[in-house]
């Protein structure tokens, strides 16, 4: 039980920073801290892939922007021209549709949020699962070029089709109504619910992956993050488990894409974009690889000091300097840095 201790503190600093909000008349920071609860649910899932299994991935952007545009496009798309079809009448006798009327007051038939979300993360686990059967065959740089050819076709693919805005992306996306008076959506009056319900999601993602990583599983992917090679010669199937948590890993970027393009009402080819990813993986460095709550804490501070246009248009720059930084003083995360030792190192420079 010792290893949930810290999610009390979470979680009274998440209704301590809502309460000061409130009191200082600042309500406005809670729309950047509910977009920083779900990307930092991409860079946990990120870092049990990075810290744990060992597998670097530049393409994770790509599963974001998958579950976020699959949800808008499913949500938007009217197929109200189609109704005649067969496999449009079953799907509306399941309830996976909606009935409406456009602007216009034309008919209106799309899919169910919960349709679409269900159908959405599938979809990026099920692309994550295709594509990590070759690649994860791949080690080190390979494996990192691999993923980042990835990214690059998702994002070309939503740049360049009609049906996903090409460079105008989708607008317009409707609230996704998760329970009776609670609807993830953008309105100035739903804030404070969409606010935590994003830091619920943090909460039930950082719950699932510490009951993970301190089981049998957990211990096969620090087996095989220590020696591949030693931990397969052991008898643990590496091919199955790095599989099966990038698959997850997938999984949890595509429902965070989800919630995010429903919160925003939208999403656009930049969420799919190489230095999205880049990002990510920056922000795990800087955590600490084998470090779920370093990984949290500095994707929540520095994406809400990026949301709230602190580093202008330097924005990307500042990562990378970052990233540069935590590479040479603090390879195993910022809360572990130990600054003096690290720079005599580095000018004392190589030995022969």
């Amino acid at each position: 039980m010792q290893r949930y201790l810290p999610l009390t503190g979470l979680l009274v600093l998440i209704v301590l920073v809502q309460l000061l909000t409130h009191w200082t008349g600042t309500p406005y920071y809670l729309t950047q801290l509910t977009m920083s609860a779900y990307y930092a649910v991409v860079v946990l899932g990120l870092c049990l892939l990075m810290g744990y299994a060992g597998q670097i991935s530049l393409g994770h952007a790509g599963f974001f922007a998958i579950g976020g545009y699959m949800a808008a496009m499913l949500t938007t798309h009217n197929l109200a021209p189609l109704q005649a079809r067969g496999w449009v009448t079953l799907l509306d006798q399941l309830g996976c549709l909606v009935a409406g009327q456009d602007l216009y007051g034309g008919t209106l038939l799309v899919f169910a949020p919960w349709a679409a979300c269900l159908i959405a993360v599938l979809s990026a686990m099920l692309i994550a699962f295709g594509l990590g059967i070759p690649v994860l065959k791949l080690k080190g740089h390979y494996l990192a070029m691999a993923t980042l050819g990835f990214g690059i076709i998702v994002y070309r693919v939503f740049l360049a089709s009609t049906i996903f805005g090409e460079a105008d992306g989708i607008s317009g996306v409707p609230p996704f109504p998760l329970l009776p008076g609670i609807t993830v959506s953008g309105g100035f009056s739903a804030r404070i619910g969409n606010y935590y319900i994003a830091w619920t999601m943090v909460i039930l993602t950082t719950v699932l992956l510490l009951n993970l990583i301190n089981s049998r599983v957990g211990r096969a992917l620090r087996a095989i993050h220590g020696a591949e090679d030693a931990a397969n010669a052991m008898g643990v199937n590496t091919a199955r488990y790095k599989l099966q948590t990038f698959v997850l890993s997938a999984g949890l970027a595509a429902l965070a894409g989800v919630f995010l393009t429903h919160y925003n009402g939208g999403i656009g080819p930049s969420e799919a974009g190489v230095m999205k990813s880049v990002r990510y993986v920056a922000l795990v460095a800087i955590g600490g690889m084998a470090s779920l709550w370093g990984a949290l804490s500095m994707a929540v501070i520095l994406n809400f000091l990026s949301l709230r246009g602190l580093f202008g248009s330097y924005d990307d720059a500042v990562f990378g300097l970052i990233l540069i930084g935590i590479m040479l003083f603090a390879p195993e995360g910022l809360l572990r840095l130990n600054l003096l030792p690290s720079l005599q190192k580095l000018l004392r420079g190589p030995r022969p």
